[in-house]
């Protein structure tokens, strides 16, 4: 009616029955912007709650909207499909390294990995006492699960006592239960690296890195009764033998000695 009969927007309402304030009317989508932030940091801060738990949630923190507009929002984000939790670490802080003052201050453990002639993996766990750069166990296996690392702290504590702090990273086999109930049942700490920075375990670092070069690089090993025996040998070598620049060229031993 407007185009054709060019009458104006009232007379073309009159006409129809319809209000002038209906026509003008524009839809205007609802600004959800608020709703998708808030619906987003709960489900990532608590990804097993359901819908009604994060609609009450919200309403606690003092917003209004109704359970429609915020279920619409819930929706679209698939919110409403399962959604498998991501296992997530425990905020770590990070720890300074620092030089220990004496034995069994704190000691270091982690893992170098490699192959045999055919193929198959194997690991090394490797125990340093960060106070003189020592040695305490190489432990080899293809699998080396938190009771074989406890295993080895146990046969490391009859000879060497246990220590007041053990730096780790966060590997499966640190983060455990039960390395936990061995830490506070011989009153250890277990320090966590945070994710991503090795250079706060930079002793064990250092070590593995020899190690890597002089050994696991140098030798075509067939079988792990090889890697054990060059592994023993390389330990001994390491702790009696080779002196270490941060040790004012001293051996391992030779500082043990002379701090008793």
């Amino acid at each position: 009616m407007l185009l054709h009969f060019e009458v104006s927007m009232r007379q073309a309402c009159q006409t129809v029955n319809l209000s002038r304030s209906s026509f003008s009317y524009t839809h205007k989508p609802p600004d959800d912007e608020q709703v998708v932030m808030e619906l987003s940091d709960l489900v990532e801060k608590h990804p097993s709650i359901g819908f009604w738990k994060c609609f009450y949630r919200l309403r606690r923190k003092g917003y209004g909207w109704n359970h429609k507009r915020v279920y619409r929002v819930y929706t679209q984000m698939k919110l409403n499909i399962r959604r498998r939790a991501r296992k997530r670490l425990p905020a770590r802080v990070k720890q300074a390294l620092f030089q220990p003052e004496k034995p069994n201050q704190v000691w270091s453990l982690d893992f170098v990995t490699d192959s045999l002639w055919d193929g198959t993996r194997f690991r090394i766990l490797n125990v340093i006492d960060d106070f003189n750069r020592e040695v305490l166990a190489m432990e080899t296996d293809t699998t080396l699960p938190s009771l074989r690392v406890i295993r080895v702290l146990d046969r490391i504590k009859d000879f060497r006592g246990t220590p007041e702090m053990i730096r780790i990273d966060n590997g499966p086999e640190f983060i455990s239960n039960k390395l936990d109930q061995w830490s506070k049942q011989n009153n250890v700490e277990l320090a966590f690296i945070q994710p991503g920075k090795p250079t706060q375990n930079a002793y064990i670092e250092r070590l593995n890195g020899s190690l890597r070069t002089e050994l696991l690089n140098a030798y075509v090993f067939k079988n792990l009764k090889e890697v054990r025996q060059q592994a023993q040998q390389w330990q001994h070598d390491y702790n009696q033998n080779r002196p270490h620049e941060a040790l004012n060229n001293k051996t391992p031993r030779q500082v043990l000695e002379e701090f008793y």
